[in-house]
């Protein structure tokens, strides 16, 4: 990119300060373009997405189902690593995609799943109902939300989920400071 002349550059004085600017070197690159033959690239997005809305279902569908399966493995051999990180990532791949996908009730309880995990300091003491109450709220809520009421039950159930979990965590974790810190910070809630 070519340099500016001195005489291209304006300044302008005044009685505490100067002020300098430059020509925009970008004005000359410019195109303009009729509004008519304007691009609209969230309008393209959003019509994509719209378009496949109607997979929305079925993919959360899957989440579940890797979710549920995940579990059931953990329920049968018990936790390791693997499995325990299986069960985290169907989680967090529920918490981040279930806002999007149109359960944003899902996507709160998936990241109350995600800090039992993350934050119990022995899951194999953690109690089999914790789990479960989770994993079956988002089961019911991907699979059952078809009425205009679910919406309010969903959004409640997720709400006690969370509280019953971080009194848990807040109980396991007492001797812990460092986690307790994390674990009594306040998370931002998906809004309904």
């Amino acid at each position: 990119m070519a340099k500016n002349s001195a005489r291209d550059i304006e300044v302008k004085a005044f009685a505490t300060h100067h002020v300098i600017t430059q020509p925009n070197p970008l004005r000359k690159v410019l195109r303009r373009v009729e509004a008519k033959d304007m691009d609209d690239p969230v309008g393209r997005a959003e019509q994509a997405l719209a378009g496949l809305s109607g997979e929305f279902k079925d993919w959360m569908a899957s989440e579940v189902d890797r979710l549920s399966a995940a579990w059931a493995a953990i329920q049968q051999d018990g936790f390791d690593d693997a499995q325990r990180g299986e069960l985290f990532r169907a989680a967090h791949d529920i918490k981040g995609d279930a806002a999007t996908f149109g359960f944003p009730s899902a996507a709160g309880i998936a990241e109350s799943l995600c800090r039992v995990i993350e934050h119990a300091p022995d899951l194999a003491k953690v109690p089999v109902e914790l789990f479960s109450h989770h994993i079956n709220a988002i089961a019911a809520i991907v699979h059952e939300n078809t009425r205009l009421d679910s919406l309010s039950v969903s959004s409640e159930l997720s709400r006690r989920l969370r509280k019953v979990a971080d009194e848990y965590l807040a109980h396991v974790n007492r001797d812990r400071p460092e986690h307790l810190e994390a674990i009594l910070a306040p998370s931002i809630v998906p809004a309904e």
